[in-house]
């Protein structure tokens, strides 16, 4: 019965890294980041990240700078350059990314992805994310054999993975009058990290499931 239960893993965010930052920054009063991250995923499944961005200022305007923003993958040290998913057809992943404001005391919500996520459909030319954002299960048969040691030990629980998302802000004064990051650091680097580990089978059981 414990064989039949499917391999299921769990993301998670180290939120205190990334409030530390926020503080060492002088920004913690100011900005909030948060994601809406599922219990249990697939090994292939989370092909994008929802993230919110809180503006908690009332006189700060808050811009994501997406084109500055990367994925970086731990294990495999990729680093890759953040999608922002839109409801317009993706046709070219060249064009470059306005920057998005969040205003004071509002909160942005915007489902992100990796570059390297998307394929291209031949005939309509669209593209989609269809890969995960950390492929774990190419490391089973990959070339490389520490690749292999690598997804043996997280199949059984011994390690886990790490990925993140350094997400660039862009900040300024609202008020007129007032340089650009004359109170507040204009540009700021939050090193998002994320824990990947593989869940035991127990995850299965009824009680755990609710939780």
């Amino acid at each position: 019965m414990i064989e039949s239960i499917a391999d299921k893993i769990n993301f998670t965010l180290q939120k205190a890294v990334v409030d530390e930052q926020l503080k060492e920054q002088e920004i913690a009063d100011d900005v909030g980041i948060s994601f809406k991250l599922a219990a249990t995923y697939e090994l292939s499944e989370l092909k994008e990240l929802l993230m919110f961005v809180e503006n908690k200022s009332k006189n700060l305007a808050v811009y994501v700078d997406w084109d500055n923003c990367t994925i970086v993958i731990k294990h495999s040290k990729q680093s890759m350059r953040v999608i922002r998913k839109s409801p317009d057809i993706t046709r070219d992943l060249g064009v470059p990314q306005t920057p998005s404001l969040v205003a004071p005391e509002k909160t942005l919500t915007m489902s992100i992805t990796s570059e390297n996520a998307f394929t291209r459909d031949k005939d309509t030319g669209v593209y989609a994310a269809t890969k995960p954002i950390v492929d774990i299960a190419s490391l089973e048969k990959n070339p490389v054999k520490a690749n292999r040691i690598l997804f043996k030990k997280f199949m059984n629980e011994e390690t886990t993975l790490e990925f993140s998302l350094q997400l660039v802000l862009r900040i300024s004064e609202v008020r007129v009058g007032l340089q650009p990051g004359s109170n507040k650091p204009p540009m700021c680097i939050v090193n998002c990290p994320f824990t990947i580990r593989k869940l035991p089978w127990t995850y299965a059981l009824p009680w755990n499931k609710k939780r």
